[in-house]
């Protein structure tokens, strides 16, 4: 299905819903798993909470942060993982900003998974605030490393995204497209976190088993197909 969905996309062709948060056979065999049901946030929770708040919507098969209900917070999920390829489609609102945060060390002492854990950013990149740094853009290892590639899709369209950790090796896809390499404890990445306002962070990527988180910032972001498979 990765393969043939990225296909697709170069064509300009987008599944329906009825095709969202599959798994094919082979898929299974491969050892993916879904991380939404396409359903309900069963296997996830907002943050320092017990269960996912009603800001977390699910309808038609994709999961949608409303930014105007209560209890708001980013939603992460129930288990922790150290080695893995995470799949996930996101779109997001004209202005809009969130992200794919991984490596979150659920403590409450740490009041936001950004302190913890290192982000693939989600953003329109033509009309956001944030959008004055290429380190900030969609597809991004934020505030460290820009994509290599301008291959994000304007607001309100679909844009699918792959996350690669193995030892550290950080590996990022936007659209088909290799955008992010990068080793962690390596003098790049040292060099990074350097220039970087994580530097002082205390407890930013110290984690290497951690929970996958989804932003809310503020603004409607939509995720469906979120399927991981364990190295």
């Amino acid at each position: 299905m990765k393969n043939m969905f990225v296909l697709l996309c170069a064509l300009g062709i987008s599944y329906g819903v009825s095709a969202q948060n599959p798994l094919t056979k082979k898929e299974k065999q491969q050892g993916w798993h879904l991380l939404f049901d396409g359903k309900t946030t069963k296997g996830w929770h907002t943050y320092l909470k017990p269960a996912a708040s009603a800001a977390w919507k699910v309808e038609g098969g994709v999961l949608q942060l409303d930014p105007n209900a209560p209890d708001q917070g980013d939603l992460v999920t129930d288990k922790e993982y150290e080695n893995y390829e995470l799949w996930i489609e996101w779109k997001i609102s004209p202005e809009g900003n969130s992200g794919i945060i991984f490596g979150v060390h659920e403590d409450t002492t740490l009041k936001q998974t950004y302190l913890s854990g290192i982000e693939m950013q989600v953003l329109d990149n033509d009309k956001a605030e944030d959008n004055k740094k290429a380190n900030h853009l969609a597809g991004s290892l934020y505030d460290m490393k820009a994509p290599s590639a301008s291959v994000a899709k304007p607001a309100g369209e679909w844009n699918t995204a792959k996350i690669s950790k193995k030892d550290g090796h950080l590996i990022f896809w936007l659209n088909g497209t290799q955008i992010i390499n990068v080793q962690m404890g390596s003098p790049e990445w040292q060099e990074l976190l350097n220039n970087s306002k994580f530097k002082t962070w205390t407890n930013f990527a110290k984690y290497p088993k951690g929970k996958i988180a989804l932003q809310d910032h503020g603004h409607v972001v939509a995720f469906r197909s979120i399927e991981i498979r364990e190295l």
